[in-house]
């Protein structure tokens, strides 16, 4: 006869609850496993991930709805993500649109809109209204504006709210404004139609359905029955120092951040379903006065403490970029494309080789954060000097 002690028989109890939990977890792991991959078999072959206002993209900043909408009414949208392609495609019925190529020299852009009859900008720079000699920035804005301009393809879009306005050259018709600050710029004087607008909002796929976005997108895009969509990139670029910079993203393969979100929103759950509660919140009202030193003190020891290179690098560039944006005679909400352009031309150095500074991708550790101060610091010094000089030689 053999006795069973009750240490005995709490051993035994507990020794199926552990191998249920072992067996348990187990079983969440491969469903993590499982699911992290179909996300990443997802993420590979959904065009989501895309530029701004790309056709093919699904995000907010995209213009898949767009394109979607020009297909329905019988035009045949090709998208071409290089010259070569674009130089294939094109023929004289075709529409050429864009967004601004900032990754090509001038003499690269001029090839490829030549054989274009009609070539629609997306979005503009500085230095690309000054090539086309079509027009120049307007500080001013709108609240909605009708056409009011003698175009006929505008006759039935309605009202805009534009982002940006434009003062028009000498013969170009500006529209959706005033004869001085228009959104629209439409230029036929040489018999091409060169169009100009800032759409990177107005024909994304979160603001098409607003006011008359969707028309206006129609109305530039939907005159001929085929439109090539040129989506500039760096890849594309022949203007040197414009490649893209290795990030950590590029470098990983695609099944890794989703992995990482999926095992992080896993711990989560559980840290939640097992954690406990003392007792309802209690919320108390200070009355605290924090000056603005002291909070920007804090943030900065904060972010120094948590070494949280990116954010500190986002600082940096955000105000270079405002400051910069001061020294050349931009607006201070000008984007970086358009001030690295602006810088450029002041310069005197090839378009394109300030973009990965002003907007590239950020440091991944302290000292590529220090390096990135330094280049970011030597660029307005040597902007000031240059405005500098001017002054001088203007007196």
């Amino acid at each position: 006869m053999t006795l069973v002690t009750p240490q005995d028989a709490t051993t035994a109890e507990r020794r199926p609850r552990r191998t249920g939990a072992i067996v348990g977890w187990a079983l969440i792991g491969i469903l993590v496993l499982v699911v992290a991959y179909a996300a990443s078999q997802f993420a590979a072959s959904s065009p989501g991930a895309r530029g701004a206002l790309d056709p093919e993209s699904r995000s907010d900043t995209g213009a898949l709805a767009l394109a979607e909408i020009l297909r329905d009414r019988g035009v045949e949208v090709e998208v071409a993500r290089s010259r070569a392609e674009v130089r294939a495609a094109l023929d004289d019925d075709a529409t050429l649109a864009m967004t601004n190529p900032y990754t090509l020299s001038d003499d690269a852009i001029a090839d490829l809109i030549a054989p274009a009859a009609r070539v629609v900008f997306l979005s503009t720079g500085t230095h690309l209204l000054g090539e086309l000699r079509i027009g120049e920035p307007a500080p001013g804005s709108v609240s909605t504006a009708a056409a009011d301009c003698a175009v006929p393809e505008f006759a039935e879009v309605g009202t805009i709210r534009p982002d940006r306005l434009f003062s028009p050259a000498s013969g170009v018709d500006a529209c959706f404004g005033d004869d001085s600050d228009a959104a629209v710029l439409v230029d036929d004087r040489d018999g091409n139609r060169r169009t100009i607008v800032d759409g990177t909002k107005l024909f994304s796929n979160a603001f098409l359905a607003e006011n008359g976005n969707a028309a206006l997108g129609l109305a530039l895009l939907g005159q001929s029955d085929r439109l090539v969509w040129y989506v500039p990139s760096f890849q594309d670029s022949d203007v040197e120092g414009t490649a893209a910079p290795d990030t950590l993203g590029s470098l990983t393969p695609g099944w890794v951040t989703p992995a990482i979100l999926l095992l992080l929103a896993a711990g989560l759950a559980v840290a939640v379903a097992r954690g406990r509660r003392f007792g309802p919140l209690v919320a108390e009202t200070l009355p605290v006065t924090v000056r603005a030193s002291e909070t920007m003190l804090g943030r900065a020891r904060l972010t120094a403490k948590a070494a949280d290179a990116q954010h500190a690098a986002e600082a940096l560039r955000e105000g270079t970029r405002r400051r910069l944006a001061v020294r050349l005679g931009l607006a201070v909400q000008a984007g970086a494309d358009e001030v690295a352009d602006a810088a450029a031309d002041r310069l005197r150095i090839p378009r394109g080789t300030l973009q990965a500074l002003l907007a590239g991708a950020p440091p991944a550790d302290d000292a590529a954060l220090i390096a990135l101060a330094r280049q970011l610091d030597e660029l307005e010094t040597a902007v000031e000097d240059t405005a500098r000089t001017a002054r001088s030689d203007d007196g």
